[in-house]
């Protein structure tokens, strides 16, 4: 079963996979040189990590069909290390941020992805999907009317290219926009921003480099607090776009797996002359609608890469950028959910509130991360707040005994813990007082600390508590961190010490 699922990975799609692979690489060239330039390293730093960071995902990644490069929220965060101490100690960085993630992913924490919320992922695809559309902006900017021209046919070949019978399911159409537009460029001789006016390309191919830093604490304390934000935001983004990839597929992925597959790959780019990176949204949303599926994919891309930009470099340079912008305004139109605008109506309010959260900081601050981590908080002040309404208690008095019997039903935890002390009357004069949680449930400290406070108050008032039905789960917590049956503790609250 292991032998046929890795012959499908590899040999499953095998004529889609190379032409989608194509496509990539096509795509991830500007895009390295963009965000190395962004960095404040050598265009090549970004085209080898691109290199590297696909071609070892492909191999080892736990998610087929993505595309994992050098990326621009990986970028910004490094360019103050780069300013500040040089490209040397940003390969460094890159290392520890490759080590960093692999620790993360033998420590498991890719199951982490199922405390992020549907609302969460869906804001956290549009603010990409508005990210990219605005990097393609520049390029519209202040140009001439050929280069709106060119866009737009571009988008004209994307969209109706695949209409076309036969030829539309054969060929990519963004592999065909790219191909076409590079032509007609050429041979009308159009002066319009081309690759070749990114940066300048490697003319060799990267060879093994160890950082040129001194092994001490000194160089760790420079690097780590670059790497360990470069690690969660890699990894954030990574984990983000394989949940996105198995829905576009309608297939799973293996977390923990990528969450290593990702800090291998860094380090390989590190000891190569790259820098760090990651999962690409747009990159992988390509590659699926260009029909990649498997890890072939994801090799040729990287493959394809450095064999274009080392050897096909008078080619490659002559590739208008208005090509590009159309493949690019492609996916972000792709990669917009749509359906979540209308949704707005039929939606709770607390999800429509978490998805804008995250679109707002995302976008705003240019920070995945912060704009996810905003989102997951919030879903988890929604949700707490919903479940604590959902816990009530009802009472019965028994004449014949003189006692009261409060049934408690719900999650007793910090934000119910103060509902939960107010529901009982602790004036009413009774023998007994029987408390039954059958049907309730104990998840904190502060939820054993409100019956504690309930029993002892009982009894200051005389009457006789019995807690009666709590699972074993609840039990188990209140026995640990209860003090009601503490005669050394309960002394010292009811003398007031």
């Amino acid at each position: 079963m292991l032998l046929l699922s890795k012959q499908q990975d590899w040999l499953g799609n095998i004529r889609s996979d190379i032409l989608a692979g194509t496509v990539v690489a096509l795509a991830l060239i500007p895009e390295a040189i963009a965000f190395s330039i962004i960095a404040g390293v050598d265009p090549k730093v970004g085209l080898y990590a691109s290199f590297c960071i696909a071609v070892i995902t492909a191999l080892i990644g736990g998610r087929p069909g993505m595309i994992s490069a050098a990326t621009g929220a990986m970028a910004l965060l490094m360019v103050t290390l780069v300013k500040e101490h040089g490209l040397q100690y940003l390969l460094a960085a890159t290392l520890l941020t490759g080590v960093l993630q692999v620790i993360s992913g033998y420590f498991k924490l890719g199951s982490l992805m199922s405390f992020v919320s549907s609302s969460v992922v869906t804001g956290f695809v549009n603010a990409l999907a508005i990210l990219i559309f605005m990097a393609q902006l520049p390029e519209l900017t202040n140009v001439t009317w050929e280069v709106y021209a060119m866009t737009a046919a571009g988008l004209g070949i994307i969209y109706l290219l695949p209409l076309v019978p036969f030829i539309g399911k054969i060929l990519p159409s963004p592999l065909v926009c790219i191909v076409a537009l590079t032509g007609v460029c050429m041979y009308l001789k159009l002066d319009i921003r081309t690759v070749g006016d990114m940066g300048e390309l490697p003319a060799t191919l990267p060879v093994f480099l160890w950082p040129e830093v001194p092994l001490s604490l000194e160089t760790l304390k420079i690097i780590l607090p670059y790497s360990a934000p470069l690690a969660v935001v890699g990894l954030l983004e990574s984990l983000m776009t394989a949940t996105i990839v198995d829905d576009l597929t309608d297939t799973t992925s293996e977390k923990n797996r990528e969450c290593k597959a990702q800090g291998f790959a860094n380090i390989g780019a590190g000891l190569m002359g790259g820098m760090a990176g990651c999962a690409m949204i747009g990159q992988s949303i390509i590659n699926i609608k260009s029909g990649g599926r498997g890890r072939l994919s994801t090799l040729v891309a990287g493959c394809f890469l450095l064999i274009m930009v080392v050897f096909l470099d008078k080619w490659i340079k002559q590739i208008p950028m208005a090509a590009l912008v159309a493949v690019m305004i492609m996916v972000s139109i792709g990669t917009f959910s749509w359906d979540s605008i209308i949704n707005l109506k039929e939606h709770p309010l607390s999800a429509n509130v978490i998805m804008l959260s995250t679109v707002i900081v995302v976008v705003w601050t240019h920070n995945l991360a912060l704009g996810v981590f905003v989102g997951v908080l919030l879903a988890a002040v929604f949700f707490a707040n919903k479940i604590s309404h959902f816990m009530y208690v009802g009472s019965v008095l028994d004449e014949v005994t003189n006692s009261r019997i409060y049934h408690v039903h719900g999650q007793v935890f910090f934000n119910s813990a103060d509902r939960f002390v107010s529901s009982f009357d602790f004036k009413e004069v009774v023998d007994k007082i029987i408390i039954d949680l059958t049907h309730a449930h104990f998840w904190d400290i502060s939820a054993v600390s409100a019956l504690d406070k309930v029993v002892i108050k009982f009894r200051r008032e005389g009457a006789d508590v019995e807690l009666i039905g709590s699972n074993e789960a609840s039990a188990t917590i209140i026995d640990r961190f209860g003090i009601h049956d503490n005669p050394d503790e309960i002394e010292k609250v009811m003398g007031g010490h």
